[in-house]
């Protein structure tokens, strides 16, 4: 039987008694009303985002049409007055991408350290320190990018391997770029740091919402730490993985200042490994301040609104993603 305290009272008892007046005609109308207005303003402004995107770069996509200005390879706000965004979509994919590919099997790899082997107090450490690589401001790191990254980096590894090409591969010198050491592959390396945390701290998460009978079923078949991990504790939180992974590629689509500093801003192609290139924040930040002309805003406003496409395109995805592979939506193995 279900008893209160003093054994007097049982529940089903409780719910017959009417709650006060006030409660009944304000508490819950106020409530669901509130998360009702709540929810529609985030849609509204969503909306309204888009709307005001597209009104301010209708004149672009007029005038070089809405697939003309996607796919045009042209940016000239100098003479022709040209614009086409696509060198500035396949530089935000390609560092996008790229950025999470290089990412995601340290970021999976400090999650099962954290959350399997670490002692708490080290897994308090790391937690720590991952968290504030999330907080650093990307200007912050871009900073750090210009002065001690990429110098390093051009000694390092692009002077080398552009004299290597040089002297036994010739050929490759157009593909591997100029080896200032600003342009496409710092700014992915950057990139790929500032996105990190996400995944990590989402998969640790996740790893921690495994039940503790997941594990110790494993354990009694007599799997290892390692079969445990693999069997029991990846397939339950690959929901959550899935959810950290495609919130690092919005991260890396989005960002700006610190690629806007780093990538070198070259807004022709071809783009080069090593060389300068251009993503679709980094020429808005570049150029916004810079726009006399009403056909280049217009423009940049534009690259604003596909990119608003690109990212909504993503989080739909990954919504998707998230539900058709969680542990209650995926298919029996």
């Amino acid at each position: 039987m279900d008893i209160i305290k003093d054994g007097k009272s049982s529940t089903s008892e409780l719910l017959k008694k009417q709650r006060p007046f006030i409660y009944r005609t304000l508490g819950e109308r106020f409530f669901s009303y509130t998360i009702f207005g709540l929810g529609i303003t985030v849609i509204l402004c969503t909306v309204l985002m888009a709307l005001v995107l597209y009104g301010d770069g209708a004149e672009a996509i007029k005038k070089f049409g809405f697939f003309g200005f996607l796919t045009s390879r042209v940016w000239d706000p100098g003479l022709s007055m040209e614009f086409g965004a696509y060198p500035f979509i396949l530089g935000t994919l390609i560092t996008s991408v790229v950025a999470l590919a290089i990412s995601f099997i340290p970021a999976i790899a400090v999650a099962i350290f954290t959350a399997e082997y670490s002692p708490r107090w080290l897994a308090h450490i790391t937690d720590n320190l991952i968290n504030l690589i999330a907080a650093v401001p990307s200007v912050i790191i871009g900073i750090w990018g210009i002065f001690v990254f990429a110098p390093w980096m051009r000694d390092t590894f692009y002077m080398k391997l552009y004299m290597f090409s040089l002297d036994h591969f010739p050929s490759l010198l157009p593909f591997i770029g100029n080896p200032i050491g600003y342009g496409m592959a710092t700014a992915t390396l950057i990139l790929a740091i500032m996105i990190i945390p996400y995944t990590t701290v989402l998969t640790v998460d996740a790893f921690n919402k495994v039940p503790k009978e997941q594990r110790e079923a494993a354990y009694a078949l007599g799997a290892t730490k390692w079969e445990v991990i693999k069997m029991a504790v990846i397939p339950y939180a690959r929901g959550g993985i899935l959810a950290g992974v495609m919130l690092s590629f919005g991260r890396a689509i989005g960002e700006t200042m610190a690629v806007a500093m780093l990538i070198g801003n070259k807004n022709t192609l071809p783009f080069t490994l090593i060389g300068p290139a251009a993503t679709m924040p980094s020429v808005i930040v570049n150029e916004f301040r810079e726009a006399v002309e009403n056909l280049h805003l217009s423009s940049l406003i534009a690259v604003g609104f596909y990119l608003f496409i690109i990212s909504l395109v993503v989080n739909l995805i990954a919504a998707y993603i998230q539900r058709k592979f969680s542990l209650t939506g995926a298919r029996t193995v």
